[in-house]
């Protein structure tokens, strides 16, 4: 039989946003499968060197709307690396509770877009409906239900209300009966099983391979959780375990999200707790960044965010580089898709639970010969403007 290409995207109803992947299928097989990136660059490094410390932290939290904590914390990670600066225990605990918030609030997101795709529309509107109060437990402690803006260099910008902690308890206490239920019935559910055991498979070597992290990563076998491994805020201050499975499949990257999603609740809980008796006060007031440059890794619900900030004594950021999960987890798709059926693509390419607009770059290609730069996106987007305002000024 001849092998035909079957094209996903740039629009396509599986994909929240653009991205194009080809299927190359001898009948109903995948045989190969390739991306094209680029369809969402967004510039968020160069806008970020133009902007101060702490705009940075607001242009950050912009990247992905679901990691809208995790992209800040690795930001003010980063530049706190710069100048050592201690962070105040209270605030410690706010990160982190804020942090497992938005990571239940992920995984119960992705949890029913996943249901969605294989047909599965209650398990869908099970888990939107425990996420909401997810969302207003963040809204308690931030104000908003979704890009919270408390993140500062030196610590964070709101406190949590005391008077708050008994209405947070009540939605923690639903949260957790109701999370453990919708995990229950969605591992042992027969049609999830029959649909996602053995699908898109990617091998603990492959996981190795590809750097894969995150729950992509662990479903393989691989026990890598920045929050343990590198612990930051006040990870080295509670008790969780890091959630492992061993078989690499679709159903395996579940059940690491359900089950991580009851250690997030124990991880709030302690949290909660630990801000009834911990005062003091919530910010480092850092007057100015040293010259030099830093690191800042965080666990986001994905995996690994890790950014890289250089400053040379100003107020704002020579170099930001921002390296988010999605771009090492999206390509485990050449291992995991292969073999598989056309129907089972679309559930594996959701399985890493992937964010194309956190993953996109621009491209640069280089003339080897002359050594410079023939094509590059930034330099074509100006000479447009150029062209353009020349244009309407009358070619002045």
């Amino acid at each position: 039989m001849s092998k035909n290409k079957i094209p996903i995207g740039p629009f396509h109803p599986l994909l929240e946003e653009a991205e194009y992947f080809e299927l190359t299928v001898d009948g109903e097989t995948v045989v190969d499968i390739d991306l094209e990136i680029g369809w969402m660059h967004r510039g968020h490094e160069f806008i970020s060197e133009q902007k101060s410390f702490t705009q940075s932290i607001y242009l950050v939290e912009r990247i992905c709307g679901i990691c809208s904590t995790s992209h800040p914390l690795a930001c003010v990670h980063a530049v706190e690396d710069i100048d050592n600066i201690d962070i105040p225990l209270r605030a410690r605990y706010i990160r982190t509770l804020v942090g497992e918030l938005e990571r239940i609030h992920s995984h119960l997101l992705w949890l029913g877009l996943a249901g969605h795709f294989i047909g599965y529309d209650t398990l869908w509107m099970w888990a939107w409906k425990y996420r909401e109060p997810v969302l207003r437990m963040c809204e308690i402690v931030s104000g908003n239900r979704n890009h919270y803006g408390i993140m500062r260099v030196g610590g964070v910008a709101k406190d949590v209300d005391t008077g708050a902690i008994p209405d947070l308890m009540k939605n923690l206490d639903m949260i957790d009966s109701k999370i453990v239920m919708v995990a229950n019935a969605a591992k042992d559910d027969p049609v999830l099983k029959a649909r996602l055991k053995g699908v898109g498979v990617l091998s603990y070597e492959d996981a190795i391979a590809y750097c894969a992290t995150g729950p992509t990563s662990r479903a393989s076998g691989v026990p890598s959780d920045i929050r343990r491994d590198d612990p930051t805020d006040a990870y080295d201050l509670v008790d969780f375990d890091v959630i492992v499975a061993s078989n690499g499949d679709v159903y395996d990257k579940l059940v690491v999200r359900l089950l991580e999603t009851i250690e997030s609740t124990k991880i709030i809980r302690q949290c909660i707790e630990k801000l009834k008796t911990v005062k003091g006060p919530i910010l480092n007031n850092v007057k100015e960044i040293s010259p030099g440059e830093g690191i800042g890794r965080y666990e986001a619900p994905r995996g690994e965010v890790f950014h890289y900030m250089r400053s040379d004594g100003t107020n704002r950021p020579i170099r930001h580089k921002v390296r988010a999960p999605s771009y090492v987890n999206i390509p485990t798709y050449s291992a995991s898709c292969k073999g598989i059926s056309v129907s089972d693509a679309l559930i594996t390419l959701a399985a890493v639970d992937p964010c194309y607009c956190c993953t996109e770059r621009s491209l640069k290609i280089k003339d080897i010969k002359k050594n410079k730069c023939s094509f590059n996106l930034l330099d074509l987007s100006r000479s447009k403007t150029k062209r353009i305002r020349r244009k309407f000024n009358g070619n002045k």
